[in-house]
């Protein structure tokens, strides 16, 4: 039988949603094995002087429990 755990956690990048998904995942996957998906939950954008700087995302990340 297999359990499984789901985090939250939120990443950004200046070049766009997908690159701040890919870089959330790679950042949990340092400390987190087991990783089998992740839903992103929301997005925003960051606006600085009228500009978008950032991309955000919320994610819900799921991993396998070890043992």
């Amino acid at each position: 039988m297999s359990v499984a755990k789901i985090i939250e956690i939120s990443a950004e990048s200046p070049e766009g949603f997908e690159a701040a998904v890919r870089e959330g995942i790679a950042r949990a996957a340092k400390t987190i094995k087991n990783i089998k998906g992740a839903w992103v939950q929301d997005q925003q954008v960051v606006i600085h002087d009228q500009k978008v700087v950032a991309y955000r995302v919320d994610m819900k990340v799921t991993f396998l429990m070890e043992g």
